[in-house]
């Protein structure tokens, strides 16, 4: 499974999509619920668009769009822009042919474009969930990637900006505005690449003794551990992270070699401090010492 699809398969969850707009776009207010997200229209040119809702506000609604994006695009601002426009374009559309059907008196240039005075589009909104390993150095903003060189300043300040909203996942500096299991996906990206921090991550935090299919299968393609991609059910469709590694040590025990049990510390837990692998495999501390030394 790719990345871009583990993230689809997560957000088709209501819940979890409310949670980053409340978290991102709200200021961490709730002010969205589950029940305010319908799904919106995502083919635009023959492409379809990662996640998109029709999200309720009051008597109003906003298209809320979410992103996955893995690596830096450098014309990034264009894409999100086109996609914005193109909504736009097919929401004016369906309006043009309902105003052209109306038997009311319209003002020649209402209907000639489609379109009467009092008509309005609906906001449109993308929030971009950047997980790369690497910081986000690319442009934020429209005018990041404009040749501005002898442009006089008068004139620059008619050209018209498009800024995007991008959530550097492994860089963020809290989850505790997460009220969903978005708060533990994110936390275990955000370790996966230190895998002492992950190690006590998933073993100090109740939630993943229970983990949801989807978001096992998601993290999993950030942590590279084919042993917890195959992991069995346990109770009421939930999986236990906490578990399986648990059973994996004991496994490579109970298979005697010293080898096979310290393979295991290395490919699912990386390599940590020699104390914690010896106490993790049941080795001598010693021994551990001399296995590292001749691999």
């Amino acid at each position: 499974m790719k990345k871009d699809t583990g993230w689809k398969s997560y957000l088709r969850d209501n819940s979890r999509y409310a949670d980053i707009i409340n978290a991102i776009g709200c200021a961490g207010k709730q002010l969205v619920k589950a029940s305010d997200l319908t799904e919106a229209d995502t083919e635009e040119k023959g492409k379809a668009r990662d996640n998109l809702r029709r999200v309720v506000f009051g008597m109003n609604f906003a298209i809320i769009g979410i992103e996955s994006q893995e690596e830096v695009d450098y014309k990034f601002p264009l894409r999100m822009l086109g996609y914005d426009v193109e909504q736009y374009q097919k929401e004016a559309s369906a309006i043009s042919k309902k105003v052209r059907k109306m038997k009311e008196v319209l003002e020649s240039g209402e209907y000639l474009y489609g379109f009467r005075k009092t008509d309005r589009l609906h906001p449109q909104v993308t929030i971009v969930l950047y997980s790369g390993k690497e910081p986000w150095d690319g442009p934020r903003n429209l005018k990041d990637i404009l040749d501005l060189t002898d442009i006089p300043i008068e004139l620059q300040s008619m050209i018209q900006d498009y800024r995007i909203h991008i959530v550097d996942i492994r860089r963020m500096e809290g989850t505790d505005r997460f009220h969903t299991d978005v708060k533990h996906v994110f936390d275990m990206i955000r370790c996966s690449e230190d895998k002492q921090r992950l190690l006590a991550l998933i073993m100090n935090d109740e939630y993943y003794k229970h983990m949801d299919e989807d978001a096992l299968e998601l993290v999993t393609l950030y942590t590279n551990s084919r042993e917890l991609m195959e992991m069995q059910v346990v109770e009421g469709g939930k999986k236990d992270m906490c578990k399986a590694i648990r059973d994996l040590i004991e496994d490579s025990k109970a298979e005697g070699r010293e080898e096979n049990r310290l393979e295991v510390a290395r490919n699912l837990l990386g390599i940590i401090s020699d104390e914690l692998i010896a106490e993790k495999v049941g080795l001598p501390l010693e021994r551990v010492k001399e296995l590292y030394t001749v691999a």
